[in-house]
């Protein structure tokens, strides 16, 4: 009994999360990219968006790709979500740091768990016709290798 307490516990010290709470991105943009990120090693993901940004790769859109048009590679339907990454680097450089000052191994880390989640609506000042602006919610946590 006492043996699984001490490696449950082991197996919690040794992840690090990141939050941010309502940004002014697009959830479903913010759902694709979090996909694609999704348990591979923080390296290459800030790489891989890094060259998103530059338009020379792009996202795949596997959900939300109604009336988007393919992009070369090997992408079906894809698009260069700047905004959403830029939000998204923010919160990985974040979490990195957490990372580093709980005493992980920054080099091998691994995103395991990442969510993007609908915001508050907050309604534009001013409008007759009401709209609402688009806020997302983000978590990431990565794990040790």
């Amino acid at each position: 009994m006492a043996s699984k307490k001490i490696t449950k516990k082991i197996e919690e010290e040794h992840f690090a999360i990141a939050r941010a709470l309502s940004l002014p991105v697009s959830t479903k943009t913010s759902v694709e990219v979090a996909s694609f990120m999704r348990g591979k090693e923080v390296k290459k993901v800030k790489r891989y968006l890094q060259e998103v940004i530059e338009h020379k790769k792009s996202i795949p859109f596997k959900r939300y790709n109604r009336d988007v048009g393919h992009k070369p590679g090997q992408v079906a339907a894809g698009r260069f979500p700047e905004k959403a990454i830029s939000y998204y680097m923010k919160l990985i450089n974040n979490v990195e740091a957490n990372a580093e000052n709980k005493g992980l191994d920054v080099e091998n880390l691994i995103i395991s768990e990442v969510k993007a989640n609908k915001g508050p609506g907050q309604y534009h000042y001013g409008r007759k016709r009401s709209r609402k602006m688009k806020n997302t919610h983000l978590f990431i946590k990565v794990v040790e290798k």
